[in-house]
């Protein structure tokens, strides 16, 4: 059992090392105030957050995708399609996701400890968010959940035909996309904060996958996506 385990615990955590480096070198940068990339971050929330201010409906639209989009529901919705991947007979795929979100939830507060951003400063802010701004936790755990969960239940999406899955995934990295201009134009992240989300989401996401997969086993055939 030890003999089959470890070689996909070093699998998964090569691909984490490999695969985190671009986090670490945009938190270099930040860290160290490069400024081309400092001056860039500040510019675009000048821009963002004006046009937010010009368009109060705008304004009213993103503060609804930012509550809808919130830690806590997303995981609901997301642990609940992990109860059904379970019900479905696809054990090991439900406890793996499940297990992955919440170590990844914990790990993305971690790296926000590690880096210590301050969020950004606007003379009329638009919006306000509470703790560290890099990596944006909403894109972070929109792109991270989402993923997983589209691992972790693939198999049940086999009765879709190719094109309806295809869009499925397409609807998720809307999704991810709406919620990166919903933090940028709230005012509340810079960009490379959820560039650095998105980045530091799938490397776990896939990591902790590549990790896993070789022990994949259940009644439903079609396990790999």
């Amino acid at each position: 059992m030890l003999s089959r385990v470890l070689p996909r615990v070093a699998r998964g955590l090569l691909a984490a090392v490999v695969t985190l480096v671009p986090v670490a070198l945009l938190a270099l940068l930040v860290r160290e105030q490069f400024d081309p990339l400092i001056r860039f971050d500040d510019q675009a929330i000048r821009h963002a957050t004006d046009m937010t201010r010009a368009h109060p409906t705008l304004r009213t639209l993103l503060i609804v995708v930012q509550t809808v989009l919130q830690e806590r529901y997303v995981y609901a919705v997301t642990l609940l399609i992990a109860v059904v991947v379970w019900r479905r007979g696809l054990r090991a795929r439900a406890v793996w996701g499940a297990v992955t979100m919440l170590v990844g939830w914990n790990l993305g507060l971690l790296v926000k400890l590690a880096v210590q951003r301050a969020r950004p400063v606007v003379a009329d802010p638009v919006s306000h968010a509470p703790g560290y701004s890099f990596p944006s936790g909403h894109v972070f755990n929109v792109t991270f959940a989402f993923t997983v969960t589209l691992l972790m239940a693939w198999p049940l999406l086999g009765g879709l035909s190719r094109g309806a899955r295809r869009a499925l995934v397409a609807a998720v990295a809307v999704v991810v996309l709406v919620t990166c201009l919903d933090r940028v134009y709230l005012g509340v992240h810079f960009p490379s904060d959820t560039v650095a989300g998105i980045i530091l989401a799938l490397a776990l996401a896939f990591s902790s996958w590549l990790g896993f997969r070789g022990g994949v086993r259940g009644p439903i055939t079609s396990e790999r996506p």
